[in-house]
């Protein structure tokens, strides 16, 4: 009986140290995520701690746990630990973070195309020009459309400024086409590979369909000062780079010119940034410390307070571009995904949200970094989630409502109220991204 007893207990040991491994396995970060890291963090335990958030909330996380492999939910919460001296140490967590596993990363390639437009125009070198100074479009190959005013800036001029304005607080597309022209193709790739993104790859504009031809071509661009004479004058770009062959698909089927596909729709000639380096752009901007210096996008100290406000300042709040006189369009919390989902609600006093969100072809991603002024409460939170249970692409039958964006709302709120009990030795100094917004 002893014999049969210790078998049976060894037997249960094994069946319980395997499902304890599972568990481990699902929230732990892939090798090839690690690898694409640039951040590395001060402290990083990379299993149980955000399964364990979710688990303790099961009403909210159960279905999405149950399904989160076809969800290809992904997930990078970091907290901020602030010394005595009141620098940040980073502790990150990881739920299914895997760089090889493709998703369309929809808007947030917006975020690098933002601060290497800042960057640009300070390699320019060029006194008189800067992200205010008139910038006028014009075409020069098939697909190209031309710029030659903007009616939502006080003067009736487009600025790469404005342009920035209107990416940070509701994430236009046009804005963002803007920019990727005035960067080109060729110098956006590779300046994030030398910051260490060797994995993105932003080849392509927004919203508009254009051939690979068209999209290497970018428009002729040219800067005027206040008297009308032009001072920086840039020739239309060719992009001669070449790329590493994607075998990128999703879905089961898409529909094409109105023709159901019975097959994968093909992403490898779309853009692709994944969430690790998404995450890492935005600690790369809050905190820039963090990272070595050849990693750090060549902006000034007031262009990186330029990006903090726009990112946190909700539209209703915009004079210009007038977002506040249109609520139905653009109510204050438009693009604010975590923590607040679908809310229209009007938001809390105390806490910001500095982030950019994306969602296209099924996918929903939001980057955040969250500050509570009120409770001294600092932290990343990065996350995405495919909204498209049938699995076609192009139909217009996506899950944002149903399960996209209550999923952000509880996961940002479970973080947060998690952050709310935790104990912080020294609270953070939150003045430097404390702004007084348009409105």
């Amino acid at each position: 009986m002893i014999c049969k007893h210790k078998a049976l207990f060894n037997f249960w040991m094994v069946i319980a140290f395997l499902l304890c491994s599972s568990k481990a396995v699902k929230t732990t970060q892939s090798a090839s995520a690690v690898k694409n890291a640039q951040i590395m963090p001060d402290t990083a335990k990379p299993a149980g701690l955000l399964q364990s958030i979710m688990l303790q909330n099961p009403q909210q996380f159960n279905e999405i746990l149950k399904k989160y492999k076809d969800l290809n939910v992904q997930i990078i919460y970091t907290q901020v630990n602030r010394g005595a001296n009141g620098m940040p140490a980073l502790q990150n967590h990881y739920f299914n973070v895997d760089a090889n596993k493709y998703y369309y990363p929809a808007s947030t390639v917006k975020l690098p195309v933002v601060l290497l437009a800042l960057q640009k125009l300070h390699e320019l070198q060029n006194k008189q020009l800067n992200a205010n100074t008139t910038m006028l479009t014009g075409s020069a190959f098939s697909g190209q459309t031309e710029v030659y005013n903007d009616p939502t800036t006080a003067n009736g001029k487009p600025t790469i400024a404005q342009y920035i304005k209107k990416i940070l607080m509701v994430s236009d597309n046009d804005a963002f086409n803007r920019l990727y022209e005035f960067l080109g193709q060729q110098y956006i790739n590779t300046q994030l590979k030398k910051k260490g993104y060797s994995d993105a790859q932003i080849i392509h504009r927004l919203d508009i369909f254009l051939t690979e031809e068209e999209n290497r071509r970018t428009n002729p661009i040219t800067f005027y000062d206040s008297t009308g004479k032009s001072i920086y004058i840039q020739k239309e770009q060719r992009s001669n780079l070449k790329y590493n062959v994607r075998k990128d698909s999703l879905g089961k089927a898409y529909f094409s010119k109105n023709e159901l596909v019975n097959k994968p729709m093909d992403f490898s000639k779309k853009n692709r940034l994944n969430l690790q380096d998404l995450h890492n752009i935005l600690i790369s901007l809050v905190f820039p410390e963090k990272v070595k210096a050849t990693q750090r996008f060549n902006i000034t100290a007031e262009d990186r307070q330029f990006v903090l406000k726009y990112m946190s300042q909700y539209p209703t709040e915009s004079i210009y571009p007038p977002y506040s006189s249109d609520s139905i369009n653009y109510w204050p919390l438009y693009c604010k995904f975590l923590f607040y989902g679908a809310s229209k609600e009007k938001p809390l006093n105390n806490i910001r949200i500095f982030n950019k969100i994306g969602d296209a072809y099924g996918q929903m991603i939001d980057a955040a970094y969250f500050v509570d002024y009120k409770n001294k409460i600092e932290f990343f939170l990065s996350a995405t989630i495919y909204c498209n249970s049938d699995g076609i692409i192009n139909d217009d039958k996506y899950d944002y409502d149903s399960t996209g964006l209550p999923f952000m709302k509880n996961l940002g709120q479970a973080i947060y109220n998690y952050e709310l009990k935790r104990k912080y030795k020294y609270k953070p100094d939150l003045s430097p991204v404390l702004f007084t917004y348009d409105k």
